[in-house]
């Protein structure tokens, strides 16, 4: 095998972890932006206490929801380093 390119398989476990990060990523996304809309709901908000409650909720959902995409695909970044690092150094030693 040709030490310069992915395998398949390393191919599809980096596909595999960038669809887990975007779905996680807009799950925790949308799950604050509900939380912004049911206070609005619950508390009788209307007019601009609404609409400011609801920006609020949307921007800390996409910040949230940016930390959690960030954070998976570099922990898996990290963790094939280490993998790889320990393949090559198995490699060199004799």
């Amino acid at each position: 095998m040709d030490m310069g390119r992915e395998s398949r398989w390393e191919k599809d476990a980096m596909t595999v972890e960038i669809v887990f990060a975007l779905l996680t990523a807009v799950a925790i996304a949308a799950a604050v932006y509900a939380v912004a809309l049911a206070l609005t709901l619950v508390f009788d908000l209307s007019g601009s206490a609404s609409k400011g409650v609801l920006m609020g909720g949307a921007v800390v959902g996409a910040t949230v929801g940016i930390w959690r995409l960030v954070r998976v695909l570099y922990r898996f970044d990290v963790e094939r380093r280490k993998a790889t690092d320990g393949k090559t150094q198995a490699v060199l030693q004799p």
